[in-house]
């Protein structure tokens, strides 16, 4: 008996204890199974306050989208899927055009012949061409490009050109001159084939970028040999289409052109077009290489 009560019976301390500790299950157990914790209290999803508050967490949600998608990391542009070319905002004959210089076993090693291979938007070049990342060699060998031309230009010798007449030079001829890089030469391209041609000298001030100094090497160094030749439009029969392709003429002139036309019937001189309220005096020469009246 002695050993199973030193076995077996508690401290009048510990049978207190445990008794407080069975009154507690006891009471957790009934709070449990006989009081309803469930509120007929019914949320109103439709209601202005909820409406606003899941607006507002839908738009802070497509922020954080919109911010993973357009997230750019350097890349060679030689070698991107289709898949990341389409989130760039290439279009598929773009990606295309990509695709096929690659195949023919050739490589991009520029900006500039990244968007003549692909044909890309000026706007969408400068979006994604800070990222594009080249292999050491071709940076060096820019880099290697760059210094030899500004040798030249310091030490002052001549570098040769193709030829004079400023309609027939190249991109390379314009690099000739201290202050046009691989951008402006191009440039000055664009803006000649706009014009089908430089008539006066004086049409490179209509060049975007190009400063007064640089202006006046490129006349010193070029002249307009052979005068472009333009097909003159009939002022009398032209579309509108067709006279909003005149470089010299915006929306609210070639209204205005029109407008002048259906109230004189007919005009008998291109110098007519003088008479038109508000005409732009200064650029009617410009303007009159695209057209004539007969």
């Amino acid at each position: 008996m002695k050993l199973f009560k030193s076995h077996f019976w508690y401290t009048k301390s510990q049978r207190n204890g445990i008794f407080c500790l069975i009154i507690l299950i006891l009471i957790f157990q009934s709070i449990y199974f006989f009081v309803d914790f469930t509120s007929d209290e019914t949320v109103d999803y439709n209601s202005p306050v909820v409406v606003k508050f899941q607006k507002q967490v839908d738009s802070l949600r497509k922020v954080k989208l919109q911010s993973k998608e357009t997230t750019l990391y350097p890349f060679n542009p030689n070698y991107i899927s289709d898949y990341k070319a389409e989130k760039l905002g290439m279009s598929v004959l773009e990606i295309d055009r990509l695709f096929a210089y690659r195949k023919a076993n050739k490589f991009i090693n520029s900006k500039e012949e990244f968007q003549k291979v692909t044909k890309i938007s000026d706007s969408l070049l400068n979006k994604i061409s800070p990222f594009f990342k080249f292999p050491d060699w071709v940076s060096k060998k820019r880099t290697k490009v760059s210094i030899q031309k500004k040798k030249l230009h310091a030490s002052g010798k001549v570098i040769p050109i193709s030829t004079i007449d400023i309609n027939k030079a190249t991109a390379q001829d314009f690099k000739s001159i201290k202050g046009v890089g691989e951008v402006l030469s191009k440039r000055i391209i664009k803006y000649r084939s706009k014009l089908h041609g430089f008539s006066y000298m004086s049409q490179l001030n209509e060049v975007w970028g190009l400063e007064k100094e640089v202006i006046d090497r490129l006349v010193k160094k070029f002249k307009i040999i052979e005068k472009p030749l333009i097909h003159k439009m009939n002022v009398n029969t032209v579309t509108f289409k067709e006279l909003l392709k005149n470089p010299y003429i915006d929306f609210k002139l070639c209204k205005k052109i029109f407008n002048y036309r259906d109230e004189v019937a007919e005009l008998q001189n291109i110098s007519e077009l003088k008479n038109i309220k508000d005409f732009p005096l200064d650029l009617y020469d410009r303007i009159v290489l695209y057209l004539l009246a007969k």
